[in-house]
């Protein structure tokens, strides 16, 4: 098989894969043929019932990469924040998310905004899972969690106290 080059680039260097794969609902959450389910973080405290598949961009040369979280019913995310935006689609169930000093509901079809250094996080309602696709950059920097002082006037803020978990 001949090699073709497109921009410069061996295509026999790209990592492949399907041209389709099909997506399926089932009792453990939303999942995607051939895309493991992984876990969200490497073990820690600061989130609870969360899992992640990266669609697209682990593998490829793509320069972002569109990652599929669920968080389990009364699960949340981690509370912090990065130099990098996200764009986040919510999918599937309801929750609500702090963006900033704003707590949003969240609902299907929503989309939300967290711009870079503004601290977020997403929890799911009690009753249902939170399913969101996030788009980030594939080169982007590691997350920043709130110190002490951060955390204390942070949840000064009404609402926001409640909401947050470190």
């Amino acid at each position: 098989m001949a090699s073709e080059k497109h921009d410069g680039q061996n295509q026999d260097t790209v990592q492949t894969m399907p041209p389709v794969r099909r997506f399926r609902e089932t009792a453990e959450g939303f999942r995607w043929e051939d895309v493991p389910l992984k876990e969200y973080k490497p073990v820690g405290t600061h989130f609870q019932d969360i899992t992640r598949q990266v669609l697209f961009g682990e593998d490829e040369s793509l320069p972002t990469q569109l990652r599929y979280f669920e968080i389990g019913e009364g699960g949340h995310s981690t509370f912090e924040r990065h130099q990098h935006v996200h764009a986040v689609l919510i999918l599937r169930g309801r929750g609500r998310a702090l963006v900033g000093e704003t707590l949003h509901d969240l609902a299907p079809f929503d989309l939300v905004h967290v711009p870079p250094m503004t601290w977020h996080q997403f929890r799911a309602d009690d009753n249902a899972p939170l399913g969101f696709l996030c788009l980030v950059a594939c080169d982007r920097d590691r997350p920043q969690r709130p110190t002490d002082d951060e955390a204390a006037a942070l949840r000064a803020l009404p609402g926001v106290k409640d909401f947050i978990r470190l």
